[in-house]
């Protein structure tokens, strides 16, 4: 795994997804549910990670996720993958989330989390991915 904390950390990894985090997706002190955070991650990890089988995945394990800061309401959130690996069905993908808080301009690394994804065909079954 990528460690967490880096002096002077940069992304890594292809921007997949942004995203305002909104009052809706916060609980009552103001701070994002982790859950939320989970699912949109997994939306960015998917979209990638479908490029790479060329169609339908699923997602089949999310490995040593830990939160650094809370996000605030009102702060735009990207979400950067990067593929660490490619096996004949699946897809080991790093996705890194950062956070650019609207009130301090604060750019942070927020969590990060190894996702795996499995190719699967249209009835569900899994599927080789396609060798470049």
């Amino acid at each position: 795994m990528i460690e967490l904390e880096q002096e002077d950390p940069i992304p890594q990894g292809d921007l997949a997804l942004q995203i305002t985090a909104l009052p809706r997706e916060t609980n009552g002190f103001g701070d994002i549910f982790g859950g939320w955070l989970v699912a949109q991650m997994d939306l960015a990890g998917t979209a990638m990670a479908s490029r790479v089988a060329a169609g339908r995945v699923a997602t089949v394990s999310i490995d040593r996720m830990a939160f650094l800061v809370p996000v605030a309401v009102g702060a735009q959130l990207s979400f950067y993958t990067q593929t660490l690996e490619v096996g004949r069905s699946s897809i080991h993908m790093m996705v890194e989330v950062w956070s650019d808080d609207p009130l301090s301009s604060e750019w942070r690394k927020v969590t990060e989390a190894r996702f795996v994804f499995v190719a699967i065909d249209g009835s569900g079954r899994t599927r080789s991915v396609p060798r470049c």
